[in-house]
């Protein structure tokens, strides 16, 4: 019993602490975005998924759904933490493994602007983008991205400033900037080049495995990871974000 106490007390701190980390992340996401409504239907389903574990340490500790008549209730929350921890492992593995195969099109996927800025997770791209680029000089970028911001810069074209700074010849960067969405991402893209063909996919490593799948999906027969690093402080975060929008398919403009 002491043990079970202890669990619990352990449990129920580390949710705690997890539910404030990540209202702090997206309260300020939503704030610096343009397009607020898609980032506050996700924070919806999160704050979802964390009572979910909030119950399931409750119940660890207090025994709340101890009664027969509440055992359901106790099935349940704990299939659905399992179903979250299951997707939570599988976003983190999907962006663990890395191609060193050569193709003549990689695609940026872009990522929203913040007050009007690339994000950190944004460069990282990038910088994963001019290394694949510069190993493989036969090969030309896709830059993916809409969403402009309030000043009408879109994804697409912020990293196309970025990688010109850094270097690269425009003849070897395309854009894609009329997407609002991954999925509009691929749809775009795929009327550009031959599906049949291999593709490098460059995006976040916590982005990768929803991406592998959607690009799957539009059409791509053969997509070769190439994940880029993430904001360590953001990456728990990230992954949460990303089995939301796994589990519940919803069409995130990012």
């Amino acid at each position: 019993m002491e043990t079970r106490k202890i669990i619990g007390n352990i449990l129920l701190i580390l949710t705690i602490i997890y539910t404030l980390y990540l209202s702090i992340i997206m309260i300020n996401r939503i704030h610096n975005v343009v397009l607020k409504g898609p980032y506050i239907r996700v924070f919806g389903f999160e704050l979802v998924a964390c009572l979910f574990f909030l119950l399931f340490s409750l119940d660890v500790r207090f025994n709340i759904f101890g009664y027969s008549f509440l055992k359901v209730l106790r099935i349940l929350v704990t299939t659905m933490v399992i179903i979250l921890l299951f997707f939570i492992i599988k976003v983190s593995v999907g962006g663990l493994f890395s191609t060193n195969k050569k193709a003549d099109y990689a695609l940026v996927l872009g990522l929203a602007l913040e007050n009007g800025e690339p994000t950190k997770d944004m460069i990282y791209r990038l910088d994963t983008a001019e290394k694949y680029i510069k190993n493989n000089p036969d090969a030309t970028l896709i830059l993916t991205g809409g969403n402009p911001d309030e000043s009408g810069k879109t994804e697409a074209k912020a990293m196309q400033d970025i990688l010109l700074e850094k270097g690269i010849d425009s003849n070897r960067l395309i854009l894609e900037d009329q997407a609002h969405s991954t999925k509009e991402n691929f749809k775009n893209t795929i009327k550009m080049i031959d599906p049949n063909k291999p593709i490098v996919l460059i995006s976040s490593n916590y982005h990768m495995d929803r991406a592998i799948q959607i690009a799957k999906k539009a059409g791509f027969k053969n997509v070769l990871r190439y994940p880029a690093p993430s904001s360590f402080i953001q990456y728990p975060a990230n992954i949460m974000w990303e089995v939301i929008l796994e589990i519940n398919e919803i069409s995130l403009r990012e």
